[in-house]
């Protein structure tokens, strides 16, 4: 522990012996009973008190507790000991602690209690007693040079306390309780425990009835603001003073030194109102006209012509203070409030009567204290009676509020915003503030006069007020607006229908932005613009072209931004269906052959292949391919494209012809067979010909032959195999030869009968033959096989000329 806490602490107990005071279940203990101590240092005394449980079937229960000296008032409210008054309890345990003890204090304290029942109170009949007493320096041999003085009290000191010494009013760096040494005549000696110089001793001579030595009456003094205050002291030196003056070590602002100090007289701001009167042994220095500003400590000084008294001593305290009125709200409404009215003062001076004020009327009431019902619009203070013009600040409750915001201009998101709520009110009012969003429960945003955003955000925008409330009353203000400007947030859109979108129906395209000032929404397709109003636009009919990817862009003074984009699908059935072949026209046998269909669909479609009169599908897929065509494969197709939303067919038809060989055995006998048909036709003519010739020479016999044929011969093949080719006037042989052998060999057999007409024959002038032979043999074929290939066919022509 500090030497400055222990002295604090200084309490002496004289008797340590509980004492219980009280009748059958109530009472009192009181821990000690008397009480010593030493002016200026800090006392506790403590007591248990006891209560029945019940009384008259009810619960007892404590509810209040204080200390008094007389009259059972409670001490916290005595002037005398504002500030200076702290009970505590803990359970039935109660302690009242005192600081900065003044012999004043010295008292019997007693301890109240008050329980639920109106009958459940009881006050202690005794209490502890309390003394204060001084210092004082103990001198034991006056005749004697070497002396040892003693820092003697009349209670028992602290452990290891310290002390000051001091001789002619100058500190010597002693702090032990004892001083020993060599003293003159003239030297006044007094002491103070550390941390209580405030409260030294009075001087006292160590050698003779006279020295230097000066003592103060009263070492503190508290005066109301306006009055005057007196401070005096008895001074002796031992040589005749010289100079003598009042001085205040905490005036010295105007001092080169506080070790220096100048006369308070000549102080400006004391001037004309201070006097200073010096008598016999005897000072004063009176001030007039108190402020506040006067309150500091008042030391006295002389010189003689050898020494002077220092001024380390400390003197008298002055505190100015003003009369207050302590209000109490017991009750209100909305117009008027109940209340309980104390003209205080931590200096009150005793024996005084007040006077109260209302509305600058007095008011028929001498006690320091009144209860009544005021308007919200009273002022009210008091007074003592001799000294009205020196009356309390006027107490009122609050005046309507008036609100203020900085800046005024426009609040931009993020920028700092402060909101003021100023009102006139004593005592001075508290202001908590409110945002107006129609909740009854309203929470409070700030308990202080000014609402503070050190970055606004949209979110704050709103109507705001503010509550002002002391003890006197409560009021309102109106409201002020916070409008924060902001540009356009992410914007939100939205598509209806929001699922498919079938072709030929409508959609509605949505656009909106948290932003202000307001935004203006456009809608785009790419990079053309969208004509809508106020962020929405309409697909009356939709088609296939207005699939594709649409956003929308929101902007105001201060910014734009772009929706995230939405693409539109809009779906339908297959449309413009095309087939086509690959090659086209006429596919050779044993080529390949691509047959594709397209369409444009959405969704994407499927596509299966069909062929005319059959069941099954071909195959699946944009593209049928066949490869190694045959003949078999010719026909038509047709493509099935199929969708959620529709299908659709389409045909083609496919040819097949065949490879190049077969067509040249094809194109051949086609000449073939046209060459004999010719023939066969000439031949014709020409033997109707023959026979008008015949017919004309048997009428003419001179012109008549006949011509011999050898009857045994009776087919042309006959008179072939008999005569050699060399014999024969005309002999003509064609053959057609097909190199590559066929799948499905193709034979043209022309036969011309002829009718047996044998004695017309003989009588003709000219018969021809003629022989085709198809052989696929070799080229021996006229003399070996043409009678052996059962396949082959053969034509003779023979012409006999005319004999």
């Amino acid at each position: 522990m500090s030497l400055t806490a222990a002295a604090s602490g200084f309490v002496v107990l004289l008797f340590c012996v509980p004492v219980v005071q009280g009748q059958d279940d109530w009472g009192v203990t009181f821990t000690s009973t008397e009480i010593c101590a030493v002016k200026g240092a800090t006392v506790e005394m403590s007591c248990d008190y006891k209560h029945p449980t019940y009384m008259y079937g009810n619960n007892l229960t404590v509810q209040e507790t204080f200390w008094f000296i007389k009259d059972l008032v409670d001490l916290t409210t005595v002037k005398a000991y504002t500030d200076r008054v702290q009970y505590s309890c803990d359970g039935k345990r109660c302690t009242l602690r005192i600081r900065d003890l003044r012999k004043s204090d010295s008292a019997v304290y007693k301890f109240r209690f008050i329980t639920n029942p109106p009958e459940g109170r009881y006050s202690s009949p005794t209490g502890v007693t309390l003394s204060v007493t001084d210092l004082h320096v103990y001198v034991p041999d006056l005749n004697s040079y070497k002396k040892t003085l003693t820092c003697h009290s009349d209670c028992p000191l602290p452990a290891h306390p310290t002390y000051v010494w001091y001789k002619n009013g100058h500190d010597i760096g002693i702090a032990t309780r004892f001083h020993s040494g060599n003293f003159q005549y003239e030297d006044g000696i007094s002491c103070a425990l550390g941390g209580f110089e405030d409260f030294p001793s009075d001087s006292v001579c160590v050698r003779s009835k006279y020295c230097n030595k000066v003592n103060y009456n009263n070492r503190r003094i508290c005066a109301l603001r306006g009055s005057s205050v007196v401070i005096s002291c008895t001074y002796q030196s031992y040589r005749s003073a010289k100079s003598l003056f009042w001085f205040s070590p905490q005036q010295s602002h105007q001092w080169s030194s506080s070790s220096k100090p100048e006369d308070i007289s000549k102080d400006s701001q004391y001037g004309g109102r201070v006097q200073v009167d010096t008598w016999s042994r005897g000072s004063s220095l009176t001030i007039r006209e108190l402020r506040e500003t006067d309150s500091a400590e008042y030391r006295f000084k002389f010189k003689t012509s050898m020494d002077e008294w220092e001024s380390d001593l400390h003197g008298t305290t002055v505190t100015v203070t003003a009369l207050q009125v302590h209000v109490t709200r017991i009750s209100d409404s909305q117009r008027y409030t109940h209340l309980q009215l104390k003209c205080l003062s931590s200096c009150t001076p005793s024996g005084h009567s007040y006077v109260w004020f209302k509305n600058g009327q007095k008011m028929n009431v001498v006690t320091s204290s009144l209860e009544d019902w005021f308007y919200l619009g009273d002022r009210i203070s008091c007074a003592l009676k001799t000294h009205e013009q020196h009356a309390s600040p006027e107490v009122y409750p609050p005046k309507p509020p008036s609100l203020s915001a900085s800046p005024s201009a426009e609040i931009m998101e993020g920028s700092s915003v402060n909101l003021t709520c100023r009102t006139d009110a004593n005592p001075a009012a508290n202001s908590t503030w409110y945002k107006r969003n129609g909740n009854p429960a309203l929470q409070s945003l700030s308990n202080e006069s000014q609402l503070v955003f050190s970055s606004i955000q949209s979110s704050d925008s709103g109507l705001y007020y503010c509550t002002v409330e002391n003890t006197l009353g409560k009021r309102t203000s109106k409201d002020i607006g916070i409008d924060v400007k902001y540009a356009p947030q992410l914007p939100s859109m939205s598509v209806s229908p929001s699922g498919e979108i079938m072709e030929g129906s409508s959609v509605n395209l949505t656009c909106s932005s948290d932003a202000n000032p307001k935004a203006t929404c456009t809608w785009y397709k790419g990079n053309q613009t969208l004509q809508g109003h106020r962020g929405i636009f309409y697909l009356t009919f939709t088609s296939s072209e207005d699939s594709g990817t649409y956003y929308c862009r929101c902007e105001n003074i201060y910014g734009q931004i772009n929706s995230t984009p939405a693409f539109i699908d809009v779906q339908y059935a297959p449309k413009l269906l095309s087939v086509s072949m690959s090659p086209s026209g006429e596919i050779v046998e044993g080529s390949s052959v691509n047959l594709t269909c397209n369409s444009d669909a959405n969704p994407e479609a499927t596509y299966t292949w069909y062929k005319e009169n059959e069941d099954s599908s071909k195959a699946s897929g944009r593209t049928f391919t066949i490869t190694n065509a045959t003949p078999q494969h010719s026909g038509k197709y047709y493509c099935e494209v199929r969708n959620s939303r529709g299908h659709h067919n389409s045909s083609l038809d496919l040819i097949i012809v065949p490879g190049p060989l077969k067509s040249a055995a094809v194109g051949s006998i086609t000449v073939i067979v046209l060459a004999i048909i010719f023939l066969s036709a000439f031949l014709l003519i020409r033997r109707q010909w023959s026979l008008k010739k015949t017919s004309e020479s048997r009428e003419n016999p001179d012109n008549t032959a006949q011509q011999d044929v050898d009857p045994q011969y009776d087919t042309p093949s006959a008179a072939v195999k008999r005569e050699p080719a060399e014999q024969q006037d005309d002999l003509y042989y064609s053959s057609v030869r097909f190199c590559k052998k066929q799948e499905d060999p193709l034979y043209s057999n022309i036969m011309l009968a002829w009718p047996k007409q044998q004695k017309e024959e003989e009588e003709e002038e000219d018969v021809e033959y003629t022989a085709v032979s198809f052989n696929n043999g070799s080229p021996g074929w006229r003399h070996q096989e043409a009678v052996e290939n059962p396949s082959a066919v053969y034509s003779t022509v023979n012409k006999n000329h005319r004999l």
